[in-house]
């Protein structure tokens, strides 16, 4: 995933997004959920997806999102600067080591960008004048969020769990990725739906739901086994469901 601050100096990635994201592929892929069919729909009407359309999604990961999307029969871009995930990228999807602020693609080559649970990482302002670079005349970003509903005991129980060891606020926590869209120039307002989406998983797939969080992933083994350990304790032999909004966020591109 693209940095919100590019701290590292080869990567220019965000610490946690580069370690965090690189040790947990196979938990992300297994815990993180996918997106509900009714939000892929919207998305999909809404970008006009299907043959003979380009379609970017701009820091891929595992590819939760490049999946739907490809079903749609558009032609897809994949970018995802983190090697360990993009090798776990589908095939029918044409994957390239790249990030927001310096998309690979040529000018005026896509007719849409979609990015699922990432923009909070991207330095908004040069991420949002590269994604215009990139859509043509006509074409459209939306942005894609899995969140846990707080109002949930099982999220809240989870969250005392994980907020000691976050380190910082996010700005997906805090919304502060929506300056950004504030100030722009380049997109329209962000028109918003909201679609319920709800996962079951056992012990084993709660583990593997918040070992896949960037700063959790990035803990020393001792203190990521001991955190896991009382995440497996939450779930006990029933398994839980988790819910989530997945909230879709859309602009237009001017000019």
């Amino acid at each position: 995933m693209s940095a919100l601050l590019a701290e590292d100096p080869v990567t220019g990635l965000h610490p946690a997004a580069s370690a965090g994201f690189a040790r947990s592929v196979a938990a992300y892929e297994r815990g993180r959920p996918g997106y509900p069919p009714v939000a892929v729909d919207f998305l999909a009407a809404r970008l006009r997806l299907g043959p003979g359309r380009t379609v970017v999604d701009l820091a891929a990961g595992t590819g939760k999102l490049t999946r739907p999307l490809l079903a749609t029969g558009a032609e897809l871009v994949a970018v995802e600067p983190v090697a360990e995930m993009r090798a776990a990228l589908p095939a029918g999807a044409r994957a390239v080591d790249g990030t927001a602020e310096a998309i690979p693609l040529a000018t005026a080559s896509a007719d849409a960008v979609a990015v699922a649970q990432a923009f909070h990482w991207f330095d908004g302002d040069a991420a949002l004048a590269e994604i215009h670079r990139v859509l043509r005349p006509g074409g459209a970003l939306a942005l894609v969020w899995n969140r846990r509903r707080m109002d949930d005991p099982l999220n809240q129980a989870i969250e005392e769990l994980i907020a000691p060891h976050r380190g910082h606020t996010s700005a997906l926590r805090t919304g502060a990725w929506r300056a950004a869209f504030e100030r722009t120039k380049l997109f329209g307002p962000l028109e918003e739906r909201v679609f319920p989406n709800e996962q079951s998983l056992d012990a084993d797939g709660l583990a593997d739901r918040i070992a896949s969080v960037s700063f959790i992933a990035a803990l020393d083994e001792k203190e990521r086994t001991k955190v896991l350990r009382a995440v497996r304790a939450l779930a006990g032999a029933a398994g839980v469901t988790i819910r989530h909004d997945t909230e879709v966020q859309l602009a237009d591109r001017l000019g």
